[in-house]
């Protein structure tokens, strides 16, 4: 397997195990992330969260060359916004520290997967 094949596959997997824990453990991964699983603010946007991210996963694991490029190409703009929340709600203070850096973090690793399985066809 190619180290791009490889990255498109780790980031198919990453999607698939974040969505789905977010759809059908959205309190869980709530309170894991700092956030109140009491809060009737949780559930909704992690299961709209969870959808996506299984989506993506599944284009990335499944579907032909065309559509897992395109899935690559936007999971790039994905995943670099999502980093790019991520560590400024962590500066603003709308996360806690710990949530903030391991989103930001697993955001860009998301995003470098994304880079590398482009430019590693």
């Amino acid at each position: 397997m190619s180290v791009g094949n490889a990255a498109r596959v780790a980031l198919g997997a990453i999607r698939l195990i974040n969505g789905l824990w977010a759809l059908l453990l959205p309190k869980q991964m709530g309170r894991t992330i700092g956030l109140s699983p009491d809060d009737p603010g949780v559930v909704y946007p992690l299961r709209m969260f969870g959808v996506r991210t299984v989506l993506l996963g599944v284009d990335l694991l499944t579907a032909g060359e065309e559509r897992r490029e395109r899935a690559l190409r936007e999971g790039v703009v994905i995943h670099l916004s999502d980093a790019a929340t991520a560590a400024t709600a962590g500066i603003r203070g709308d996360l806690r520290p710990r949530a903030a850096i391991a989103a930001t973090a697993i955001s860009t690793v998301n995003t470098c997967l994304a880079i590398v399985g482009l430019a590693r066809r």
